[in-house]
């Protein structure tokens, strides 16, 4: 009667399983979802399409040795190496919790040789020694009636996917700071060589306003003045060299190496980076799909939902049904009907603080709270950063146009000034000014280059493009 009691118990609390704790799904009052998120851009403009980004964003260069470096750092950068390592631990850890809804059991053998006090039993002869044995094998399932262990599992994999999101982050930033270092290096080297061109015309313009002055033609303190702007100029180039090779020492610490393996070939490279098309941005709704930082927190908000259950299910008891076989005894009766046993039936457990439990379950509520607010703050701080660098992307190609026609202007005015001065129309100074007018406005487009580059590469790091392994 007793045994049909506790089985019909059973049934009945087997019946009734359910699963505490909120189901997830992103919260309706999400900044993600909110319309005016997921539109077109505001800042875009004729530099800038809406069309899709690429996933190898770097390849609109069309330059193979910026491909070949960026490949290289993907497969031996150290911080990436970090991140996938901490996926693989967070896998792991997600395969540990989906065990736990598996049968657990475990063996156990031990022999002994005791014996005992001769005065413990009041004698005075010595009692014999005995060989003890002692093994058994035990199993247990955990029915999980309340979905403690299901939440657990969530959590774990809701923790794995944000550790995913989290080495696609770490490429992306990889991706964009090797493009970066690459373009330091080929933009200093181009700023290099116009200012090499402008010091050699300076050059010159020392040594024609010394010859002048030797035929009493220019007074004295024309040499002071050349003398000056060529020191001028001359004192930018330690500062150029010194960025190119540090460009270069950034480059190499990417692709996971010491500075004393750095290529140093790459700093034959005079040639700036350059996209000979609209860029390609995408809308808000493709960003908030496409970047890793707003998965990793929206990861977290569904792990700590998750626990949210795992918590609530601590105020229900814990069912399991467990069945255990051994034998224990003299080693001289080993396995005998004397010693062999066996048990088997439910357990229950049950947590009788209920305070404590409701403190745990209004900690992880408030924890989600937390997490939806950083959500929100990601979101935010994701469409912030595309504006703001679609606006200096747009302000620096509006200057870059001006800087380019200033060097025009400055080309035709040396052109005619050289006919002049071929024609006998006018002296060498003149022309040497404005040869040196035309290299500073040469100078200028060169560094307004440099920072397009710039603008573009701090346009692709916010749109987040770059993770996607190729299939």
């Amino acid at each position: 009667m007793v045994r049909r009691a506790a089985a019909l118990l059973l049934v009945t609390v087997l019946g009734a399983c359910t699963t505490v704790g909120p189901n997830y799904h992103v919260p309706d009052k999400a900044v993600v979802k909110a319309p005016e998120a997921q539109g077109a851009f505001l800042s875009a403009s004729a530099g800038t399409t809406a069309q899709a980004l690429p996933d190898r964003w770097w390849a609109l260069y069309d330059d193979p040795k910026l491909d070949a470096l960026i490949e290289q750092a993907l497969n031996a950068n150290t911080d990436l190496r970090v991140a996938q390592a901490n996926l693989e631990r967070s896998l792991a850890l997600l395969g540990e919790r989906n065990a736990s809804r598996e049968i657990q059991g475990g063996v156990d053998a031990e022999t002994t040789q005791s014996q005992r006090s001769a005065e413990a039993e009041l004698q005075h002869v010595q009692p014999p020694r005995r060989e003890l044995y002692n093994i058994g094998l035990a199993v247990s399932y955990d029915f999980d009636l309340f979905g403690g262990l299901k939440r657990g599992i969530e959590a774990a994999h809701a923790d794995s996917e944000a550790a995913e999101a989290a080495r696609d982050l770490v490429r992306v930033n990889v991706a964009a700071e090797v493009a970066r270092a690459y373009a330091d290096i080929c933009n200093s080297g181009h700023q290099m060589d116009v200012l090499g061109h402008a010091i050699a015309v300076q050059n010159k313009g020392v040594r024609l306003t010394r010859l002048t002055i030797q035929h009493g033609r220019t007074a004295p303190y024309e040499l002071d003045r050349r003398q000056a702007l060529l020191e001028g100029t001359s004192a930018r180039l330690p500062r150029l060299v010194a960025r190119q090779r540090n460009a270069l020492f950034r480059l190499t610490a990417l692709l996971g190496q010491v500075p004393a393996q750095a290529d140093t070939s790459l700093l034959q490279c005079h040639a700036p980076l350059a996209i000979r098309q609209a860029i390609p941005v995408g809308d808000g709704q493709a960003l908030l799909q496409r970047r890793p930082d707003i998965r990793i927190a929206e990861r977290r908000l569904a792990a700590t939902t998750a626990r949210i259950g795992v918590a609530t299910a601590a105020l229900y008891p814990d069912i399991t049904f467990g069945a255990t076989t051994g034998s224990t005894g003299a080693l001289t009766d080993f396995l005998s009907p004397l010693t062999n046993r066996f048990g088997f039936g439910p357990g229950i457990s049950w947590t009788l603080n209920r305070h404590a439990a409701r403190a745990r379950i209004e900690a992880t509520q408030a924890q989600s709270r937390a997490d939806l607010a950083s959500f929100d703050g990601t979101v935010i701080k994701a469409l912030r950063e595309v504006e703001t660098a679609l606006d200096s992307y747009e302000a620096g190609l509006v200057q870059q146009q001006r800087l380019e026609q200033a060097q025009a202007d400055a080309a035709r005015l040396l052109q005619r000034t050289a006919q002049l001065r071929r024609g006998g129309r006018i002296a060498v100074f003149p022309a040497l000014d404005a040869e040196r007018d035309a290299l500073a406005a040469e100078q200028a487009a060169a560094e307004g280059q440099a920072a397009v580059n710039d603008d573009q590469i701090s346009l692709f790091l916010a749109l987040g493009g770059g993770w996607a392994t190729p299939k």
